[in-house]
């Protein structure tokens, strides 16, 4: 019987073409349209929302079309997009801002880690507010994430009047005091014409809040711009914590919206266990 002729080692060349295809194939490709990165300065194609929660199936389904109602119900808001999907509704613009953009430092075995720090504060001028923040290894990929979290952080403001009842609220109901670290922040009611009297900050968070007239004072280290938004934002959430008398025993006690939707919610569940299938 003839011997079988020894098999030849393939070249190097080829090996390290091999190995090169392995590493393409693990980071998801080379980047030209293809697996993870796609190409440069071109956006994701966005995908149709599918809602992960409760709140957002009924949101989608054209239950939920208020604000409002998510707070009278104390509902945490986990997903986003359903406060794009209500403004969106509602033809409302969502106002984005970016306060502050810091470095942070981490001493560690290799190094010192440097990450960007983004704090942004989002309002519909209609009395909501959210303020975020986000740490991350690029400024964009930090302002994405601050921004989802104001998003989630979205609180009522209760606006009020000054004097006689006319128009529309446009001043806050009471005097308020919100705190962070050492900064301190007190909000009072002033009459119409007066503006926004305070700093840039509080300016332009109160502008999306939807406040027109008002008086700032605000003591400790302002300087640190987080903490003084912060300081604002913890205000204005104090704003609904205080019961004047003309809401005394006004108020109706409505049934749990999940309870009154259970059978809606039972018909979504299958339809996406369909789907899947």
């Amino acid at each position: 019987m003839e011997s079988e002729a020894p098999k030849e080692n393939p070249p190097a060349e080829k090996k390290e073409a091999d190995k090169k295809a392995k590493k393409d194939a693990k980071r998801g490709g080379k980047g030209f349209g293809k697996g993870k990165g796609g190409r440069r300065g071109q956006k994701p194609e966005e995908q149709d929302w599918v809602p992960l929660t409760n709140l957002g199936r009924l949101v989608k389904e054209g239950i939920i079309t208020e604000l409002e109602t998510i707070f009278y119900h104390s509902i945490p808001i986990k997903e986003y997009q359903i406060v794009d999907f209500i403004m969106k509704n509602k033809k409302i613009t969502l106002k984005e801002e970016c306060m502050k953009i810091k470095s942070v430092q981490k001493q560690t075995k290799a190094g010192q880690r440097t990450r960007f720090k983004a704090v942004v504060a989002v309002g519909d001028g209609q009395g909501h507010i959210g303020v975020g923040s986000k740490l991350a290894k690029e400024v964009q990929v930090a302002m994405k994430g601050a921004t989802i979290a104001a998003k989630l952080n979205m609180i009522p403001v209760r606006r009020g009047y000054w004097g006689g009842l006319i128009g529309k609220p446009h001043t806050i109901a009471t005097k308020v005091t919100g705190k962070c670290g050492s900064v301190r922040l007190r909000l009072v009611p002033a009459p119409k014409g007066t503006g926004i009297v305070g700093a840039p900050p509080t300016k332009k968070l109160l502008g999306f809040a939807g406040v027109e007239d008002i008086f700032s004072q605000s003591t400790g280290s302002t300087d640190t711009m987080e903490n003084f938004v912060r300081a604002i934002y913890d205000a204005l959430y104090k704003s609904y914590k205080y019961l004047s008398p003309e809401l005394w025993n006004k108020g109706d006690i409505k049934k749990n919206i999940f309870a009154d939707n259970i059978e809606k919610l039972k018909e979504y569940k299958y339809k996406e266990l369909e789907k899947k299938e």
